[in-house]
């Protein structure tokens, strides 16, 4: 699904093309040839920079969505853990798509008291032999994306449940959600 442009968006593109344009043609009147192949080059890719970050600023400051009334609930009998909440467009535009994003960290008891044991992660040489050896390795991060809501209106509310497989071995969870929009 293509994400929804705002007017914005089409603003950002004119003016980065028109850079592009203007760029191109001092580029062009460089009599130099050397010097003309590196103005060219060097436009170029400082448009296509500009552009590609003002698109994402855009982005980021006209699809605003904040999440409501979060819950979650484990289903020991399916082993399963289910969050619910409510996802809401406080922008003045359309969201294509509205994200769920949940981090779970184990024996993570409060924000601050999250160890540096919790983000250890094994490296390649654990990977390659500790496989035939047996060792099982339990991640103690675990970070899950949901899309929760489509073209989300400007100043409606949408609620959402999902579902995963929630680790066994986890105890004292510390949980971070945020949503975002695209």
């Amino acid at each position: 699904m293509i994400t929804l442009l705002t007017i914005w968006h089409y603003i950002v593109i004119i003016l980065t093309i028109l850079f592009l344009l203007v760029g191109l043609y001092a580029s062009i009147q460089q009599k130099n040839k050397k010097l003309k192949i590196q103005m060219i080059i060097s436009v170029t890719l400082v448009s296509l920079l500009v552009g590609t970050f003002s698109f994402f600023i855009v982005d980021k400051y006209t699809k605003v969505v904040s999440l409501y009334k979060m819950k979650s609930k484990r289903l020991l009998n399916i082993e399963k853990v289910v969050y619910t909440g409510i996802v809401k467009n406080e922008g003045n535009y359309e969201i294509g798509k509205v994200t769920f994003e949940l981090k779970l960290i184990n024996k993570g008891r409060a924000t601050g008291n999250v160890k540096a044991g919790s983000f250890f992660s094994p490296s390649g040489f654990m990977d390659f032999f500790g496989q035939g050896a047996g060792i099982l390795y339990k991640p103690q991060t675990i970070v899950k994306k949901f899309v929760v809501a489509k073209n989300l209106k400007p100043g409606t509310a949408e609620s959402f449940r999902v579902y995963f497989d929630y680790p066994p071995y986890f105890k004292h969870v510390a949980e971070f959600a945020k949503v975002y929009g695209h």
